[in-house]
């Protein structure tokens, strides 16, 4: 049989991110080196809870920093702390997840 052009099969979730994963820039290229790593653990152990869980009533440990207003390369806006919350996994992925992963 010969072979069909055409559409593609659908792509798995895993596929599109491996993807994105291999085109994506590093972490400490982006940003989130030593530097942050260092000030990421300063903010957590100054603000232990999540944000998003403490507005619903639950307490829950924040385990990510979040950049309120996505920073997008700006290094002014990336180091500045009023604009860092402090999330769990869980909320941090739902919110990058609706804004999209746009460096």
């Amino acid at each position: 049989m010969p072979p069909t052009f055409g559409a593609r099969p659908p792509r798995s979730d895993a596929d599109r991110k491996r993807d994105h994963d291999q085109r994506r820039e590093s972490a400490a290229s982006r940003g989130y080196g030593r530097k942050w790593q260092a000030a990421r653990l300063g903010f957590l152990a100054s603000h232990p809870l999540c944000r998003e869980c403490g507005e619903i009533g639950r307490v829950t440990p924040a385990t990510e920093v979040d950049h309120i207003q996505p920073h997008r390369g700006d290094q002014g806006l990336f180091w500045d702390r009023t604009n860092w919350q402090p999330l769990c996994k869980s909320h941090h992925s739902a919110k990058t997840a609706r804004e999209g992963r746009r460096p």
